[in-house]
């Protein structure tokens, strides 16, 4: 008998059905009555009325794709209306939107580095910064976590090309990178600097502005930044900012770009939108801060292990991935939706329920989160 190419496969399920590890899809209904906590909506405004009719204005007048690849027939005003806008809203001086954050993200790390470069990247980097460096095929020196030292001693000494890469907020406990200490260590060792602010923006900085404002780096002429739209301002893609012939060299090298779909219109109409009333109401990035400091206020005065928010995620430490899926579970059951992480995606081996924090919750809710949360903790 022939032998079976994918048996492996079966072979790797049974080993995460052993392990609890098995992942699975939940389609959502339109009209869930849930309290979500899971999603990265921070602001609140993937459902806002004026999101939603920008992206369906969008869709009627561009289509209901962008139809190519932005350098054939993808390309449209309003990409470009939104590149102008985003860069200006975070003070950089040009930008250029993708299909996703994670496109993004391997877009500027390859089209940065390659064989000829020294990569330095936090072990705590989202997988997107991770398979940028790998993809690269440069040199990649995995440094402890937000420690501008080991980044400052893994570029002592090399002589070519160099870049550090870090996330501005950690996705898993939330926490945020020291950047201005990492982009001294980088200036002393002449390598460039690339800051995912995924979860920064919208939340951090002046109205929203992000992490590397709040730390005085946006515009520098070393320093790179990438977001998503998908969180803060309640869409879908992602971009790339920094110096104007650094968004020259990837539209001519990031094959994330040159060869991917363009992001579809309705996606760049919610986005601009979006930006748009972050403009208007910065109110809503403090908002966000101030649901995150009050989860985390209440859930460690219950008596949880929580870590202290720097943005708008607040995670709970849960005693074994088992445990962190049956809490979740009880959650759910209760009516109230949180995420769950445990190993392999978090690379420390400790599970947790993983909160975000909403600029549009109420005190009530709020209460009522943690009082769910709290009754269903397992025991330690």
């Amino acid at each position: 008998m022939p032998h079976d190419p994918f048996d492996w496969i079966d072979e790797q399920a049974q080993a995460r059905r052993r392990a609890g590890l098995v992942r699975a899809l939940r389609p959502r209904a339109a009209d869930s009555p849930l309290l979500d906590l899971a999603s990265n909506d921070y602001l609140g405004l993937s459902r806002h009325p004026e999101v939603t009719s920008a992206a369906a204005h969008a869709a009627r007048r561009w289509g209901a794709g962008s139809t190519g690849s932005r350098l054939v027939t993808g390309s449209t005003e309003l990409h470009a209306e939104l590149e102008s806008e985003l860069a200006a809203f975070c003070g950089f001086e040009a930008a250029l939107v993708l299909s996703s954050g994670y496109a993004a993200n391997l877009a500027a790390v390859t089209a940065l580095s390659g064989r000829d470069t020294l990569v330095v990247s936090d072990a705590a980097n989202h997988a997107s910064l991770i398979d940028g460096c790998r993809l690269s095929r440069a040199e990649t020196a995995v440094v402890p976590h937000s420690d501008p030292g080991a980044v400052a001693k893994s570029l002592d000494g090399h002589d070519g090309r160099a870049l550090a890469v870090t996330d501005s907020v950690f996705s898993v406990d939330g926490d945020a990178a020291p950047l201005r200490e990492l982009a001294a260590a980088c200036r002393t060792g002449g390598a460039a600097l690339l800051v995912d602010d995924a979860h920064g923006l919208g939340v951090l900085g002046e109205g929203g502005r992000g992490a590397l404002h709040a730390a005085g780096l946006a515009g520098a002429p070393d320093v790179v930044t990438t977001v998503t739209l998908s969180k803060s301002l309640g869409s879908q893609g992602g971009a790339v900012l920094g110096p104007a012939r650094v968004i020259e060299h990837l539209v001519n090298t990031a094959r994330t770009f040159i060869f991917d779909t363009g992001l579809a219109p309705a996606a760049a109409g919610a986005a601009l939108a979006s930006l748009r009333m972050l403009a208007r109401e910065p109110e809503r990035a403090t908002r966000a801060r101030e649901v995150a400091s009050e989860l985390y206020r209440l859930l460690t005065g219950a008596g949880l292990a929580a870590a202290r928010p720097d943005a708008s995620v607040v995670s709970v430490r849960a005693p074994s991935p088992d445990a962190a899926v049956r809490w979740a579970a009880d959650c759910r059951a209760a009516g109230l939706v949180v995420g769950c992480f445990r190993p392999p995606s978090v690379p420390d081996g400790i599970s947790r329920l993983r909160l975000t924090a909403r600029a549009d919750l109420t005190d009530g809710q709020i209460a009522d989160a943690v009082a769910v949360i709290t009754a269903a903790a397992p025991a330690a």
